[in-house]
C-alpha cells in the first residue's frame, strides 16, 4: 500500500514538475493570454447573460481554489488566478457596459409627429436618403433617441447637428436577426442607444437652427463634398471614404466588387488608412527637421515627429467619426510611435493584445463584431507570421541586387496576404456565409497602392488647395481609384470568386479560434496542437449542411433550398436586399427562381403544397402567400393532410398539421426559422437569445403596449 502511494504521489510531483517546466518556457507569453480570458467572459455574458453571474463567480472560484492545489509562487497557480479574474472581469465589463447604455425600446409600429433634436447626419448619396439621429426629449412618449430616413427632397442644408426638427415618422422597434444566424440590429441599436427606426413622412420642419457646436461634424460633410466635387467622376465616392470615412456614396455596384474583390476593407477607416496618416505625417516632419543642422543638434527628431504624427492620428479619428475600429487603430499606432520614440520593436504581439485589451475594457460589445475579429486577426497574422524562424530568414536583409530585394519583397508580401487570406475566410464565411477567393492577389496591388500613392496623393491635393493647386493632385488619385475599382471588378467577375456556405455551427467556429489563438500565442511545441484543432473547425465549416427550408420571421417569405443550392422564393417579388439575405443564409450563389418552378410544387393564387423528398421519407409543405380569407373547415383539412405549415397570418386552433404549424403566433416567438428535413431539426432565429438585455427590453415594450390596450 505505502509502495503504491508513493509511486502515485511520485507520478503527480513528477507531472507537475514537467506542467511547471513548460509553463516557465512559455512565461513571456502568458501577457498575450490576458485579452483572451477577458473575451471569454464576455462571450459567455453572450451566450448566457448576466442572470448566470452566479454560475460563472462558482466556476472561477473553483479555478482558483484547484490552483491552490498548486505549491506557493508557482506558475500554475499563477495562471489559474489570472485566468478566473480575467473571465470575470471580462463578463463584469460588458455586463456594466450593457447597464449604461440601456435605454427604452419602441414596442410596435408607430406613426405620428413629435419633435427632434439632430445628433448625427449621415449622407447616404448611393441609396438617395439622409440618415439622421434624433434625441427626442425625456417628455415624448418615444424613446429618447431614434433614427429616421429623409430624402433628398425632405432634407435641408440647415439639418445639422445641433438643430431641432418637427416632423411626422413611421417608426418600427429595431430589427432582429430575420434568419437564423441573420444580423442582429437590434444588438447593434442598443449599444449605440438607438430605440427606434424609421422613415420620414411629408414635409419635415426646421424647428430651430444649430447653434454652431457640431464639432467636427460639418467640416466633415463639407469636405466630403469638396472631394466629390474635386476628383474625377467616378473616383470621389471612394476618395470620401478614405478621407473622412463617409462611405454613403459609393454606389452599390461598386461596394458589391470591392467586398467581392477582398478589397472593402480598404472602404472602413481603420488600420491601413491610419497607418497611411502617421506614416505619411512621422516621414515629412522627419524630413523637414532634418533640413535644419540646428535643429538636429539640439532636438530629438524621432520623438518630435513622433508626437506631431500622434496628434494627426488623433485628429483624423476624430475627424472621421471616432468609430471603434478608428479607435482600435488609432491607440495601436500611437503605442507604434511611442515604442519608435523609444527605440523599441515596434509591432510587437504585446502591442497587438495591448490594443485588444484597450478595446475589450471600453467598449466590449466590439467583440462580437466582424470589424475588431478580422482586423485583430489580420494584424496578429502578420506578426506571427514575420516571427516565424523560416519567414525570418527568407526576409532578412542581405547585400544582393534590386531586382532580388524587390523579388524577394514582393514574395514576402503574397506569401504573408496568403497566411491573411486563410486566417480571415473562416472568420469572414462565419459572420457573412461568404468569402472572396482572390482576396490576397488583389490586396497586394491595392494596399500599396492606396497606402503609398492614393492617400499621400489626396494628403498633398488638400495643402495645395489652399493656394489653388491641388487639381492635379486630385486627378492623380482619381487616376488609382479607378484603378483599384477596376481590379476590384475584375477580380470579382473571375469564374469561383466568392465562395458562399451556409451557415456553421457555433462550435466549429470556436474550434477554429482555440486552435488559431494555441497556434499563435504559444512558442513551444504544443503550439502545433492547434492546428488540428483547427481542422477540425474548418471541416466542421465545410461539412455544414444546408437548410431545406427558410422562413423569415414575419412569415411572409418562405424560400426553397436543394442540396445544389437552388433557391425558390414562394414570392416572386421579394427585393434585392431579402433575396440577398436568403442567398446568404441558403449558402448559394445562384439566382432565386418563383417557387411554381419547383419540382412536387402546386400553387393557387392563395397558397403553395411542396412534396420535399428526403433521404428516409417525403415531407408535405403548405405555404400561404396572401391575405384573402380561407374558411376554417377548408383550412383544417389541408393542414391535416400537410406536415408543415407556413403562414404570416394567424391560422386557427383547428389547423393541426402532423408536425409544425408555423403561423404569426408562432413566428412573434421564434423568429425565422431554418428546416434540416432529414435530421427532423428546426433551428429559430430567437434560439438562446430571451437572456439578451434588448430582447427583454423589446418584450417588456410590446407587453407595456399591450396591457394599455
Amino acid at each position: 500500500m505505502t509502495a503504491g502511494k508513493d509511486a502515485r504521489l511520485t507520478t503527480r510531483r513528477t507531472l507537475f514538475v514537467v506542467i511547471e517546466n513548460w509553463l516557465d518556457r512559455e512565461r513571456n507569453q502568458t501577457p498575450l493570454w490576458l485579452p483572451v480570458g477577458i473575451g471569454f467572459g464576455v462571450a459567455f455574458w453572450q451566450f448566457f447573460g448576466t442572470s448566470a453571474w452566479a454560475g460563472l463567480a462558482m466556476a472561477c472560484a473553483s479555478l482558483m481554489f484547484f490552483g491552490n492545489l498548486a505549491p506557493p509562487f508557482s506558475l500554475l497557480r499563477q495562471l489559474a488566478r489570472m485566468a478566473a479574474i480575467t473571465i470575470l472581469i471580462g463578463f463584469s465589463v460588458i455586463a456594466f457596459r450593457s447597464a449604461t447604455v440601456a435605454q427604452p425600446v419602441l414596442g410596435k409600429i408607430w406613426i405620428g409627429e413629435f419633435y427632434g433634436q439632430i445628433e448625427a447626419v449621415e449622407n447616404i448619396s448611393a441609396r438617395n436618403v439622409y440618415r439622421l439621429r434624433l434625441a427626442t426629449g425625456s417628455s415624448s412618449d418615444l424613446p429618447p433617441f431614434v433614427r429616421v430616413n429623409l430624402s433628398p427632397e425632405q432634407y435641408q442644408d440647415d439639418f445639422q447637428p445641433g438643430a431641432i426638427i418637427r416632423l411626422r415618422a413611421r417608426l418600427l422597434p429595431p430589427a432582429g436577426p430575420s434568419l437564423p444566424g441573420g444580423y442582429d440590429f437590434a444588438r447593434r441599436a442598443w449599444f449605440q442607444q438607438i430605440g427606434a427606426t424609421g422613415t420620414a413622412l411629408g414635409e419635415v420642419q426646421l424647428f430651430q437652427k444649430a447653434d454652431g457646436d457640431a464639432r467636427f461634424a460639418t467640416q466633415r460633410a463639407a469636405l466630403t463634398e469638396h472631394i466629390l466635387v474635386s476628383m474625377p467622376q467616378g473616383s470621389g465616392a471612394i476618395g470620401a471614404a478614405l478621407a473622412t470615412g463617409d462611405q454613403g456614396h459609393i454606389s452599390p455596384t461598386d461596394a458589391q466588387a470591392m467586398r467581392d474583390s477582398g478589397l472593402a476593407h480598404l472602404l472602413s477607416i481603420s488600420g491601413l488608412h491610419v497607418t497611411a496618416v502617421v506614416g505619411f505625417i512621422f516621414i515629412a516632419v522627419s524630413r523637414l527637421l532634418s533640413l535644419s543642422s540646428w535643429l538636429a543638434l539640439r532636438i530629438s527628431i524621432p520623438v518630435v515627429a513622433a508626437a506631431t504624427a500622434a496628434l494627426g492620428a488623433l485628429a483624423y479619428t476624430l475627424f472621421t467619426g471616432a468609430e471603434v475600429p478608428t479607435v482600435r487603430s488609432c491607440i495601436a499606432a500611437i503605442l507604434i510611435l511611442i515604442a519608435l520614440a523609444l527605440g523599441r520593436d515596434a509591432l510587437t504581439l504585446r502591442l497587438v493584445a495591448f490594443g485588444a485589451l484597450t478595446v475589450l475594457i471600453f467598449w466590449p460589445e466590439a467583440m462580437a463584431g466582424p470589424s475588431f475579429q478580422l482586423s485583430f486577426a489580420a494584424v496578429a497574422t502578420i506578426v506571427i507570421m514575420h516571427d516565424l524562424p523560416v519567414v525570418k530568414r527568407f526576409t532578412e536583409r542581405r547585400d544582393e541586387s534590386f531586382f532580388k530585394k524587390a523579388l524577394r519583397a514582393l514574395v514576402s508580401l503574397i506569401i504573408t496576404g496568403v497566411a491573411i487570406e486563410i486566417v480571415l475566410t473562416p472568420i469572414a464565411l462565419f459572420h457573412f456565409h461568404k468569402a472572396g477567393l482572390y482576396g490576397a492577389l488583389a490586396n497586394v496591388a491595392a494596399i500599396p497602392m492606396t497606402t503609398f500613392i492614393i492617400m499621400p496623393l489626396e494628403a498633398l491635393a488638400l495643402v495645395f488647395d489652399v493656394v489653388g493647386l491641388g487639381q492635379p493632385f486630385w486627378w492623380m488619385a482619381g487616376q488609382g481609384i479607378v484603378a483599384i475599382l477596376a481590379l476590384a471588378h475584375a477580380v470579382s467577375s473571375l469564374p469561383g470568386a466568392v465562395t458562399m456556405m451556409p451557415a456553421m455551427p457555433i462550435w466549429a467556429f470556436g474550434a477554429f479560434v482555440i486552435g488559431a489563438l494555441l497556434f499563435g500565442l504559444l512558442k513551444t511545441g504544443v503550439r502545433f496542437l492547434g492546428v488540428p484543432i483547427c481542422a477540425i473547425g474548418i471541416i466542421a465549416m465545410l461539412l455544414a449542411p444546408r437548410p431545406d427550408i427558410l422562413v423569415t420571421g414575419d412569415g411572409k417569405h418562405l424560400a426553397l433550398v436543394s442540396t445544389d443550392g437552388d433557391v425558390a422564393l414562394l414570392r416572386g417579388r421579394a427585393g434585392e436586399f431579402m433575396r440577398g439575405m436568403i442567398s446568404e443564409k441558403a449558402g448559394s450563389d445562384t439566382e432565386a427562381t418563383q417557387i411554381e418552378d419547383w419540382p412536387g410544387v402546386h400553387c393557387t393564387a392563395d397558397n403553395c403544397v411542396v412534396v420535399l423528398t428526403g433521404e428516409e421519407r417525403s415531407w408535405t409543405l403548405l405555404a400561404t402567400r396572401t391575405r384573402n380569407p380561407i374558411p376554417s373547415m377548408e383550412m383544417a383539412a389541408i393542414c391535416k393532410r400537410v406536415d408543415i405549415v407556413v403562414s404570416d397570418r394567424w391560422l386557427p386552433k383547428s389547423c393541426n398539421p402532423k408536425w409544425i404549424k408555423a403561423d404569426r403566433r408562432l413566428l412573434e416567438q421564434t423568429g425565422g426559422l431554418a428546416f434540416y428535413l432529414d435530421a427532423q431539426r428546426v433551428v429559430t432565429a430567437n434560439e438562446n437569445s430571451r437572456h439578451l438585455p434588448w430582447v427583454q427590453a423589446a418584450h417588456a415594450a410590446r407587453a407595456a403596449d399591450t396591457s394599455r390596450q
